[in-house]
């Protein structure tokens, strides 16, 4: 005869949550923290299958939630990110939120203070993608050294009118303008203004991206 707390626990009362597979969840939180380390360490899933001996296909299985990794393959990993075997496994991490306040950035100035960059992203390790505030003060021109080879820049001029030469190449942008360009060669960002100019930079270095 079944109980009347019984009788009352009808399949449509339960609770979607309660339904859901907690392995799931953790199988899919756990491929998403294996990305985030991996290209925080800037290896691409080539690179790290070869550094680890787990293969390419296995790594983006994990990493997309479609496998669950074995505890011998996790040390692999680990061992090839150089990270515990527990900071692989994710049951329940909120995301993570930090808060760059002007007061307390990292900033740069170069030329007597004609050019200051200030850092957008915290300094917490190796990156594939910095972000960067560039002022220039009026009529002043900053030269910078070719980067490493497959750096891109993606800039944005907020404020002022600025002409950016690339190896030889001019190109005068007004407030809104962007440009995407091989920052391989030497080049020079110019403030064609009588008034401070900004611009908002992306450097990305594509050769450690995943391939």
């Amino acid at each position: 005869m079944r109980s009347e707390a019984a009788a009352n626990l009808e399949p449509e009362a339960l609770d979607e949550a309660s339904l859901k597979d907690p392995f799931e969840d953790i199988t899919l939180r756990t491929g998403q923290k294996l990305r985030r380390l991996r290209t925080r360490a800037g290896y691409s899933l080539d690179r790290l299958a070869k550094a680890s001996g787990v293969s390419r296909a296995m790594l983006s299985q994990i990493e997309t939630g479609k496998s669950s990794p074995t505890l011998t393959i996790l040390a692999k990993i680990a061992s090839a990110l150089r990270v515990s075997c527990s900071s692989l496994i994710v049951e329940n991490e909120d995301p993570t939120t930090i808060v760059l306040t002007r007061a307390a950035s990292k900033t740069l100035s170069a030329s007597d203070g004609r050019f200051v960059t200030r850092a957008l992203f915290p300094y917490d390790g190796d990156r594939t993608v910095e972000f960067y505030e560039l002022s220039l003060a009026p009529h002043h021109a900053e030269r910078a050294d070719a980067h490493r080879a497959g750096t891109v820049e993606n800039l944005v001029v907020a404020s002022g009118t600025v002409e950016i030469i690339v190896g030889k190449q001019p190109h005068i942008l007004g407030e809104g303008d962007a440009l995407v360009f091989e920052a391989d060669v030497p080049h020079v960002y110019r403030n064609m203004t009588g008034t401070p100019a900004t611009v908002y930079l992306v450097s990305t270095c594509r050769d450690r991206l995943e391939t």
